[in-house]
């Protein structure tokens, strides 16, 4: 009865989407320049949505499937929709897909409103943004019922005009109700909003390198002449990262997996990307109907684009309160890069403003005055390998493996991680040398905490330096190190392949250079460090290297990709953030969870952080130190290794 009037209908959303695409785009042209790659990012954009963005939402299985009801069902009808009630092409060929998409997006519908009915309380029901978003399965509802309905004439089931004039109108409007939320709500806000903006930000994404597959996990250099450093604006964002803060979807997964979060330290990364909307929208924080920044529940401030984000939305400690572990952007179903956010706004409160809260004004100024951040006598660095007669570079010139030390050089309970390498590495006959004295901070605290310009001065130094000599490879036993010298001096002009120590001693072991007895009787569990997992990709090597020790190895509830932060990155134990409870605890009772005798290590960091939580807790052991334990030793090496720790300790 409605029949002729949905052309029109269709016309009219139709019309109206565009306006609000268009209303929408110039917002996120307010953002700064940034090229990007027009054509080949559309034609990109289907895989990356059907591949690399699945294979995230995947993770979730009940999600994934719903998604696929929703979202597939939903752009096969609305095209069909088109095809049928639009144009009139009223085929079997067409009429019966449409009643099968619009029945799919039906199935979809009540599951995600089964999801949402669920109490507040539980999971995942309490890390879901409520207000509209409660409204959306009502909607799913709305469209394919309603356009199901009303293609059953047009596939024959059921004769023209069936129905009375009040069924016709109650149709028509579920029909409008769902075009409105679906195709207008899309560019005008609500909870489809996400799809328009998420397609796109997939097409034009930050970081393409991410997707089929590929790794991109270093922070992009910053051009010290500009007028300004670092984001103090939302609208000092590059217009793509403002694409992607408004794909978010709010499902809260990052919320769930963020530390510095469930410590009860003030931030939520949802909530943060969803400030960054707000102020870009003028809108006010009361729109939001998420979880808050903990401790800032009863915060009721208003987004403005002209505004500095800490002084309208934003506290600062939300910033420091991240520890840069990629947890957030690893669950992300829609790839959004929160801390490469997080680092642009910490540029500008430390390079414009100076202020670095806690200690980190004075680890900034030794990173400057010693070039390393106790600012302990760059000359000491070498002190720890006094006894061990490791070539230096600058000797020998040229090497197969050059070793990176890093920071722990000056710390007593890193050296043995370190001393326990070399005594590897010579054990499998290795051609290595070290830098020595030569060596500087890598400048990942410095480029964390959000002083480019120290990063960019350590990191030009380190790369004359390492131009001098020749070597095949870099290992390192400090996974920061590990991202900055073979990740982001790249841009620099430092190109390298850097290992880490469990990557070569693993690669050693299957060569047969390295042999370990199988001895262990603990019961283990093996912490990944975040800047070696997520960052890197590296959680094979290490449990390699434990499987051929004999322990009894069991996997705490959070590892691999989903492993929990132990609070040491970003520069946080600097910082100093308060909270409810230290990250490091919670690390350790995940530990305690799986009843660990042992926690094994593979970041001098982690080693710091875990270390740190009060016994009783596992023994905290570098896996370097391990294998040095259960190494068969060769017969000209037995002397060196037992010599007593006590004894080098002192050296």
């Amino acid at each position: 009865m409605f029949e002729p009037v949905i052309p029109y209908l269709l016309l009219l959303v139709f019309a109206l989407a565009v306006a609000g695409a268009v209303r929408r785009i110039r917002l996120w042209r307010m953002g700064q320049p940034n090229p990007v790659s027009f054509w080949r990012g559309l034609a990109a954009m289907p895989r990356r949505y059907l591949v690399d963005l699945h294979h995230v939402v995947a993770r979730d299985s009940y999600m994934s499937n719903t998604h696929v009801a929703t979202g597939g069902g939903f752009v096969l009808a609305l095209l069909l929709v088109v095809l049928v009630h639009g144009v009139g092409l009223k085929t079997a060929w067409l009429t019966w897909p449409l009643l099968a998409a619009s029945m799919l997006m039906a199935v979809g519908a009540f599951f995600v409103w089964k999801r949402r009915a669920k109490p507040a309380s539980e999971l995942p029901h309490s890390r879901l943004s409520q207000g509209p978003w409660q409204r959306l399965p009502k909607s799913l509802m709305a469209f394919s019922v309603g356009f199901f309905l009303a293609t059953l004439p047009a596939a024959g089931i059921l004769p023209e005009g069936t129905g009375s004039t009040l069924l016709a109108l109650l149709l028509l409007a579920a029909c409008i109700w769902g075009l409105g939320e679906m195709v207008f709500g899309m560019t005008w806000g609500g909870p489809m909003k996400h799809a328009f903006a998420g397609a796109l930000h997939l097409a034009f994404h930050p970081r393409p390198a991410r997707f089929d597959g590929g790794r991109d996990t270093g922070l992009k250099a910053l051009d010290l002449s500009d007028a300004k450093l670092g984001v103090e604006k939302v609208t000092d964002f590059k217009w793509n990262q403002l694409l992607s803060f408004d794909s978010c979807v709010q499902c809260g997964r990052c919320e769930s997996k963020c530390p510095a979060f469930a410590a009860g330290q003030p931030l939520n990364p949802k909530k943060l990307i969803q400030d960054m909307v707000t102020s870009l929208a003028a809108q006010e924080e009361v729109n939001y109907h998420g979880s808050a920044h903990p401790g800032q529940e009863q915060a009721a401030r208003t987004g403005c684009p002209d505004l500095p984000l800490v002084e309208s939305i934003l506290d600062s400690q939300t910033l420091w309160s991240c520890t840069t572990c990629r947890a957030c952007v690893e669950e992300c179903p829609m790839m959004i890069e929160h801390v490469d956010a997080v680092v642009d706004m910490r540029r500008y409160l430390t390079m414009e403003r100076g202020e670095t809260p806690g200690k980190g004004q004075q680890v900034l100024e030794n990173l400057i005055a010693t070039d390393n951040p106790g600012g302990l006598s760059p000359a000491s660095r070498s002190h720890w390998a006094a006894d061990l007669s490791i070539p230096l570079l600058k000797q020998t010139r040229a090497t197969d493996i050059l070793f990176w030390v890093g920071d722990g050089a000056f710390d007593m309970r890193n050296q043995r991680s370190l001393r326990a390498v070399v005594k590897l590495l010579k054990a499998a006959n290795v051609n290595f040398a070290f830098l020595g004295d030569e060596e500087l901070d890598s400048g990942d605290l410095a480029r964390r905490l959000g002083d480019e310009a120290t990063f960019q001065r350590l990191a030009k130094a380190n790369i004359k330096t390492l131009s001098k000599y020749q070597f095949n490879r870099i290992v390192t036993a400090d996974p920061h190190a590990l991202q900055c010298l073979g990740t982001e001096y790249a841009e620099l002009g430092g190109d390298y392949q850097v290992v880490h120590h469990t990557e070569l001693l693993a690669e050693l072991h299957k060569q047969s250079q390295l042999h370990f007895t199988a001895n262990g009787n603990a019961r283990l569990t093996y912490h990944d460090p975040c800047y070696l997992g997520r960052y890197n990709g590296v959680y094979d090597a290490p449990r390699y290297l434990i499987d051929q020790l004999g322990f009894e190895r069991t996997e705490m509830e959070r590892s691999g990709f989903r492993s929990r932060c132990c609070g040491g990155g970003g520069g946080a134990p600097i910082t100093d953030i308060p909270g409810e409870r230290r990250i490091a605890d919670m690390r350790m009772d995940d530990a305690r969870a799986v009843n660990a005798e042992v926690m094994a290590v593979a970041c001098p960091q982690c080693t710091q952080m875990l270390e740190g939580v009060v016994e009783p807790r596992p023994e905290i052991k570098d896996i370097a130190e391990l294998l040095l334990e259960a190494l068969i030793v060769p017969d000209e090496l037995q002397k060196v290794q037992q010599q007593p720790e006590e004894e080098l300790a002192h050296v």
